[in-house]
């Protein structure tokens, strides 16, 4: 009978794994450090500890029906009604660095959404050039989209569209740790101000909304005030939450393509707009014959009240007003 699955108290205040998890595999246990106490709307990401402290502060314990290894995953069924089973998935991540996830059969599911990302042109358009930042770590490629990329410095945001050497669209990318911690900091009311000198910005999170709820190092009721205040007071900013990575690069894609198309829009009817008023003025309309008999009456000139109206009166007039006879 396998012992009880552990959740304690990380006793390294430093770290921003709060959680210790003891699993019963075999005739040895797997010692985990965690960021939640059970993968409830998405994986949670896990790092291996050597030993479990004797002063452990157990937060839960829970009787264990099995805990088997399955190649590089271990399941795990805990003894209860309800959140009872999971695995914990063993991968290789860049630069050959082992990563461990803890998710369950809801969360794999609700990483993986229904469908798959379209392949058609974003507004249309063919091979749109996205600028990254030079500071962007790990960047989006964009490979299944129709899109070209290339490095330079932005003023604003991760991910942007140039017209004539000015930025008119942009994207801040952020990952739910940096959204929480750049909210707590107050960095990301700068970075907010920053984005809206920006003609269209945008910032997109890789990950659910509902995931804030369930934040454990600060309280998620501050979280949700700060990001309202902030939509409050830049509201030409959105804050757009996807469920994946994935997701969010398409998202951007199709935001930046979008604005580069509103961009030409705009562009080409400030053109319009010039080439008007560089026009040269419209000719005067021919005056009616009323209007030349009050002129020919005041000026002292003997004009029948019918009839045509004599070649000479109407040349008169129209030197008169400073138009060239017709």
């Amino acid at each position: 009978m396998p012992e009880d699955f552990l959740i304690a108290r990380n006793p390294d205040g430093d770290s921003t794994l709060p959680y210790l998890l003891r699993i019963p595999l075999d005739d040895r246990a797997v010692i985990l450090k965690a960021r939640d106490t059970w993968p409830r709307t998405a994986k949670i990401y896990c790092h291996r500890v050597d030993d479990w402290p004797d002063d452990a502060e157990v937060v839960e314990r829970v009787p264990v029906r099995s805990c088997v290894r399955r190649g590089a995953s271990i399941d795990l069924v805990l003894d209860r009604g309800r959140e009872n089973r999971s695995q914990l998935v063993m991968t290789t991540v860049k630069g050959g660095r082992q990563a461990i996830f803890w998710q369950s059969a809801r969360t794999t599911k609700q990483a993986r959404p229904a469908g798959s990302v379209p392949r058609t042109r974003a507004s249309g358009q063919r091979d749109v050039e996205i600028v990254v930042d030079t500071h962007e770590r790990y960047a989006w490629g964009f490979g299944e989209q129709q899109a070209t990329t290339r490095k330079a410095a932005l003023v604003a945001g991760d991910y942007g569209i140039e017209r004539d050497g000015a930025l008119v669209a942009t994207v801040e990318r952020k990952s739910l740790d940096d959204l929480v911690g750049s909210l707590t900091s107050g960095k990301l009311r700068y970075q907010l101000a920053e984005l809206a000198a920006v003609p269209r910005a945008a910032v997109v999170v890789e990950e659910r909304y509902s995931r804030l709820l369930g934040l454990t190092h600060v309280r998620p009721a501050v979280v949700l005030e700060g990001l309202a205040e902030c939509q409050v007071r830049w509201p030409q900013v959105p804050i757009h939450f996807c469920e994946t990575r994935k997701l969010a690069q398409e998202w951007t894609y199709r935001f930046l393509a979008a604005a580069r198309v509103a961009a030409a829009e705009e562009s080409h009817g400030v053109a319009a707009v010039a080439d008007l008023a560089a026009a040269p003025a419209l000719a005067a309309a021919p005056a009616t014959p009323a209007e030349v008999r009050a002129w020919a009456a005041v000026n002292g000139f003997d004009v029948a009240p019918a009839g045509r109206v004599p070649r000479r009166v109407v040349e008169a007039f129209e030197a008169a007003r400073g138009a060239t006879p017709g």
